[in-house]
């Protein structure tokens, strides 16, 4: 734990108590958007919608989960598009799709990793139901995977997915601002399946928890586009830097991977500069994928990106894809009334 908001979200005290009444500002907020937003639904989507999200704040690994998603969805002969906020980036219009030249200042970094990671088509908007529907009208794909949209309500959903970091669990229990929690733990009743990185969590109980790893598969030098396995960093002097929400799970791989690190962490979806990426006589820059594409037109030559996949076990993947056929169905069923009487 070594930033401020571990030690005020993450452990078991709750030094920010004073700030109670803005807990229940922020819980009953909340709950009147959601209301809103459920009430002013005014249509079904015409595919599965998967939502992947966490209700704790910072990292918890979705991406990559979203990233086996989709392949494990094409696997099964999906075509699978991503939806995402786009969060950090500013284009002139939305719906935004993603391409191989868009830039993170404009579609947000996540976007520009996961269609990188995925090879499927990522839609951005913030109006996640907007993007939907632009997705489905052009026929890019015939299931929807949200990647962090689980308080966005105004995209209806069949499937969700709650994502937690087990290092970190639920923190101290407590909403924003005193701690860590997006929505009360009571929320979880409602989701699908809780997906728990790392191991399982004995705070939460789910009928349908799963435990998920994230294992490093390559390095990759983000200037040249060599490639090295991960046991390369045994004894290697490596600056660590990470604008992401969870950076002391990134340290943590790097030292258990053998390396001899020097972190330095960032806020997360931070915008990099060149002087944020110096390092001293033999060492070694190592980064995320996440981070790695804000930094590809001034990354030096010792610049590696750590990749990683997500690790899901088959009585996850059989559960998941046995509640999408279901979903399908259950639409298929639908458009067949509606033939029917219409």
């Amino acid at each position: 734990m070594t930033t401020l908001v571990d030690r005020l979200w993450y452990g078991r005290k709750r030094p920010l108590w004073p700030l109670y009444p803005l807990v229940w500002l922020y819980r009953t907020v909340a709950e009147r958007r959601r209301r809103r937003a459920w009430q002013a639904r005014d249509e079904r989507i015409p595919v599965p919608v998967v939502v992947v999200g966490n209700i704790t704040a910072g990292g918890t690994g979705k991406s990559p989960l979203t990233v086996a998603l989709t392949e494990l969805l094409q696997e099964r002969g999906w075509q699978p598009v991503i939806l995402s906020r786009g969060y950090g980036g500013k284009a002139e219009h939305y719906p935004l799709m993603v391409i191989r030249e868009t830039g993170p200042d404009v579609a947000g970094d996540e976007p520009v990793m996961l269609a990188a990671q995925s090879g499927c088509p990522v839609v951005v908007d913030p109006d996640r139901k907007r993007g939907a529907l632009w997705a489905l009208n052009r026929q890019l794909g015939d299931i929807l995977v949200c990647d962090d949209g689980l308080q966005h309500y105004r995209l209806p959903r069949d499937i969700e997915l709650a994502v937690f970091d087990a290092a970190r669990g639920i923190g101290n229990g407590a909403l924003i601002p005193v701690g860590p929690l997006r929505e009360p733990l009571e929320r979880l009743a409602s989701v699908d399946f809780v997906i728990t990185n790392g191991g399982r969590l004995d705070d939460i109980d789910h009928e349908h928890q799963f435990i998920m790893t994230l294992a490093p598969t390559e390095l990759r030098n983000l200037v040249t586009g060599d490639i090295l396995p991960p046991e390369c960093l045994q004894g290697q002097s490596v600056r660590a830097v990470a604008g992401i929400g969870n950076p002391q799970r990134f340290f943590d791989t790097l030292r258990g991977l053998g390396a001899q690190v020097r972190p330095r962490a960032l806020p997360d979806h931070h915008r990099f500069t060149p002087e944020d990426l110096e390092t001293e006589e033999g060492e070694w820059l190592v980064m995320t994928a996440k981070d790695a594409v804000k930094c590809r037109g001034f990354a030096p030559d010792n610049t590696w990106v750590l990749v990683v996949k997500a690790v899901l076990s088959e009585s996850f993947t059989e559960a998941f894809m046995a509640s999408v056929n279901h979903c399908r169905q259950s639409l298929d069923s639908n458009d067949t009334v509606r033939t029917h009487h219409g």
